[in-house]
């Protein structure tokens, strides 16, 4: 027993690419089993192979997603791959696909098909747009879902062409809303003996992101429009600026904020201008509010700008690149970059969980090759002996 929060916990992971296997890295890096089952047919995850930095069947794109995992290689649309995987069905807290919508009720990844054999199993699907509706059998990425809930429509500058987040949201906010689904799941068949399915659709996680963006279109009809330099929908000054020598974000959520930044910048005749009294007064005069910061900042650096504002009290950073923000004295204070020896890709830097629990975090330990814990984990929780083992390598299931 590791005394992490997740211990004792065990997932097989029908997963690929980004979304699904995001999911279940959650778990394991607090301590769950998390087995993934690769379907030897397609060489396993398509993640092991996205470059940069790919060699053979390791990519530092697979690495970032599967540490810590446990790899079978099974084919579960065979008798005796589904009879194997049934065993370590038995053995199993939860099933977890991320799959088109039609796939997991046709390869038995249901609770229906799997209870059987685990009345307590969960099964979680995560597909682009659910078990149900006219678009169940179609498949789904994360920047066609972007464009399809409108996240397109309100990024950007207001001239932009529809532009996509730099990073892939939609499969981070499905994946960490299936994590949260399976452990509710798991929590409410270990209190009452019965498990469930999960019905989980990136579309939807989408949809729900949209927020109060998505209540005031509900409600009112109320449209978002893009606003230049990444500018908070209704809160002014709440934006990207320039400096002499950059960017900075600057932030004045709530009244004293404003207060502070006009002092800091030594502007009191905006406090004492009708025009921008309040939330309401400085929304409706954007430009003009916006244009008079952005002159003050332009005098100065941003590190400049950066040390006055902090000590103001005023919520402000600067517009970092990736490495720069990995550098962070914050990130090295906290430790967020641990490293580990990859027998094939050498040095492998992680970002760590930001779970931050008192009980701990699994350590980092490199993501499973291809099938590696195949034979372990059917003997360990399959109880198969190594004359079975070699009738289902024989068999071809296995690969």
């Amino acid at each position: 027993m590791s005394g992490l929060a997740l211990d004792g916990v065990r997932v097989l992971a029908v997963e690929q690419f980004g979304a699904g296997p995001w999911a279940t890295l959650q778990l394991a890096d607090l301590g769950a089993d998390v087995i993934k089952i690769e379907d030897p047919g397609s060489g396993g995850d398509v993640g092991r192979y996205v470059p940069p930095a790919q060699v053979g069947e390791d990519s530092l794109y697979f690495e970032a997603f599967n540490r810590g995992k446990r790899s079978v290689s099974l084919d579960l649309r065979s008798e005796r791959g589904r009879a194997a995987f049934a065993r370590l069905v038995a053995q199993s807290d939860a099933v977890f696909s991320n799959l088109r919508g039609d796939v997991a009720e046709t390869l038995g990844l249901t609770y229906d098909a799997l209870k059987a054999h685990n009345p307590r199993i969960v099964c979680c699907s995560l597909s682009g747009f659910g078990m149900t509706g006219p678009r169940r059998a179609q498949g789904a990425y994360d920047h066609t879902i972007q464009g399809l809930a409108g996240w397109q429509a309100i990024t950007g500058a207001p001239d932009d062409e529809p532009t996509k987040s730099g990073l892939s949201l939609v499969d981070f906010c499905g994946g960490l809303t299936a994590a949260i689904a399976m452990l509710a799941g798991i929590l409410h068949a270990r209190e009452h003996g019965v498990g469930c399915d999960a019905d989980l659709s990136l579309f939807e996680v989408a949809l729900a992101q949209l927020n109060y963006l998505g209540t005031w279109s509900a409600s009112r009809e109320i449209a978002t429009a893009r606003r230049a330099r990444g500018a908070h929908a209704s809160i002014v000054p709440f934006q990207n600026f320039r400096t002499r020598d950059g960017w900075i974000v600057i932030a004045c959520p709530k009244e004293h904020f404003f207060r502070r930044l006009c002092g800091a910048l030594d502007l009191p005749q905006l406090l004492d201008d009708p025009r921008y009294a309040d939330f309401a007064a400085r929304g409706e005069h954007r430009e003009p509010l916006v244009a008079a910061i952005e002159r003050r900042l332009l005098e100065r650096p941003t590190a400049a700008w950066i040390e006055l504002l902090e000590a103001a009290g005023v919520p402000c950073g600067p517009v970092n690149d990736v490495a720069a923000a990995l550098r962070d004295e914050q990130a090295r204070a906290r430790g967020v970059v641990g490293a580990i020896e990859h027998p094939t890709l050498g040095t492998v830097g992680h970002v760590k969980s930001p779970l931050r629990l008192s009980s701990g975090t699994a350590p980092l330990r490199p993501a499973p090759r291809r099938g590696e814990h195949t034979d372990a984990v059917l003997a360990e929780l399959g109880g198969l002996r190594d004359d079975e083992l070699a009738a289902l390598r024989a068999s071809g299931v296995r690969g």
